[in-house]
């Protein structure tokens, strides 16, 4: 019989970047009966594989299927070769494409595998729900339909949106959040994780389940993380979502020297995000990090987790080498110019910080050589054009890539 942490610690780590939690205390009441019992509660996550390559934001729901996991629960991967061939309409203003089940397929056989990366394989209860959406009558269809009424349907933003708007919704997609829910039932599933973008899905499989005898679920979701552009703002990071569209992504199978190089461009405050949603340390080790008030170490062990993590801890090792040969030690000259700029502002503009060290003629080239990706603070690309820098720190500067020129800039008021 397996054996679990108390209840409270298992509750510190499973709500840990955890956004929507329905119900605490019901997830506090099975994790007691399961330690009780040492029955693990069923864990289920279901992805539609419409791409093959997964990045740092598809980890983060994997990462907390993974902390179930190391806790002794059991986690069910489904992959939706049916509800994938639906389209999730999830977010969409207008229909999504349609994939046929061959393409699903394909895509499903490199996104487990690298999904197994995070996952125990040997732990994990692979299932794909063709196994019972394939065999519903149509006379079974019907009662599923009949446990959701339109309006409840027109609750979704998206869905609301477009009938607002009179963009056609097809019948079909109305379909999909209740084969997601009727998975739910098939697996009685005592949890069902997703992203926030989820949580419509997920709470319609809490409310069918009922109606089909089983226990409700209880539905946890996970952020969607920022890529590495993002910035902090107050207490709030601000940012697009991880995309490859926005080339701002770290993906799970990078080399381990870009995925080194792409850590250390992470702003210094958004790390710790990273760390809170992404990291196997404990919230005492990651609260220890953020209290010793060095981001740039910070950068350098989460790099050394994740490729650790995907590649070995001796490629780990050896991309820091390659790293600190490639972007630190070769390129710093001996005779770096010194410059301290006021300002009569809590902050300094980026650009004028460029144009007062003299390595842009004015603001605008600085702000333009940002937007082009020409610029470095502290040996990470610069991607936001209206970064404040703040007063009372010093900041190595760079600009160029063949004609590299560089400058200190201490920011004084």
């Amino acid at each position: 019989m397996p054996t679990f942490l108390p209840v409270d610690e298992q509750l510190a780590l499973l709500t840990r970047g955890v956004v929507d939690l329905h119900v605490r205390a019901e997830l506090e009441e099975r994790l007691t009966k399961s330690r009780e019992t040492g029955v693990p509660l069923r864990v289920k996550a279901g992805f539609d594989p419409t791409r093959p390559d997964l990045h740092l934001g598809h980890a983060v729901l994997m990462n907390k299927l993974r902390q179930f996991q190391d806790l002794g629960h059991k986690v069910i991967f489904l992959v939706g070769d049916v509800t994938a061939t639906v389209g999730d309409p999830t977010g969409q203003n207008d229909l999504r494409p349609r994939l046929t089940r061959e393409q699903v397929r394909e895509a499903a056989v490199t996104y487990t595998k690298q999904a197994f990366l995070i996952l125990d394989g040997d732990k994990t209860e692979l299932r794909y729900n063709s196994e019972w959406l394939d065999k519903m009558t149509p006379s079974e269809i019907f009662e599923l339909m009949a446990k959701m009424t339109v309006s409840r349907m027109l609750e979704r933003n998206d869905f609301g949106e477009r009938f607002a708007k009179q963009k056609p919704i097809y019948q079909h997609e109305f379909l999909y959040p209740l084969l997601q829910g009727y998975d739910s039932v098939a697996l009685e599933s005592d949890i069902e994780l997703g992203g926030t973008d989820q949580l419509f899905n997920l709470l319609v499989g809490r409310d069918i389940m009922p109606k089909y005898g089983k226990r409700a679920q209880m539905v946890m979701t996970t952020p969607i993380l920022e890529g590495i552009d993002a910035k902090m703002e107050g207490a709030k990071v601000v940012g697009k979502k991880m995309s490859k569209s926005a080339d701002n992504f770290i993906g799970l199978l990078e080399a381990p020297l870009s995925m080194y190089r792409k850590v250390m461009q992470i702003d210094d405050q958004v790390i710790y995000r990273y760390f809170e949603l992404l990291s196997t340390k404990k919230n005492e080790e990651i609260a220890a990090l953020k209290g010793s008030g060095d981001p740039l170490a910070a950068k350098h062990e989460f790099a050394r987790e994740l490729i650790t993590r995907f590649h070995g801890a001796e490629l780990a090792r050896s991309a820091r080498g390659d790293f600190e040969k490639a972007y630190l030690a070769d390129e710093l000259p001996s005779d770096i110019p010194e410059h301290t700029v006021t300002t009569e502002q809590a902050t300094l503009w980026i650009a004028k910080a460029l144009s007062a060290a003299g390595l842009v003629k004015s603001t605008g080239e600085g702000k333009r050589l940002v937007e082009q990706g020409g610029v470095e603070l502290d040996r990470a690309r610069v991607a936001d054009p209206n970064l404040q820098l703040e007063v009372g720190k010093r900041y190595l500067l760079k600009v160029g890539s063949k004609n590299r020129r560089f400058a200190y800039v201490t920011v004084a008021s």
